[in-house]
């Protein structure tokens, strides 16, 4: 499924025309893989790795590069690294 621009911007945090800001939530240990949008528009990634030695966090990028089809190089964690709640910047260049 292609994404359009209008759905790239809704709900995310543009940075310029190219970069954009994702604040997402994490769910590792997950049986069923799966990225997800709540009411209030935040992303779920649910992935099935464990919060070991940035295992999840490397399956987190892996799914939100897949997600907004994107290479995996271009998706760069900003904060979270121990956390669940967690922000991703998505370089367009």
């Amino acid at each position: 499924m292609l994404m359009t621009e209008a759905d790239y911007t809704q709900g995310y945090n543009i940075v310029n025309y190219r970069d954009m800001k994702v604040t997402i939530i994490a769910h590792p240990n997950a049986k069923n893989p799966r990225v997800e949008t709540d009411l209030l528009g935040t992303l779920h990634v649910y992935v099935n790795q464990p919060p070991l030695e940035g295992r999840a966090n490397a399956a987190v990028r892996d799914a939100l590069a897949e997600h907004f089809e994107v290479k995996k190089a271009k998706v760069l964690m900003v904060s979270g690294e121990r956390s669940k709640l967690k922000i991703f910047e998505i370089v367009q260049i």
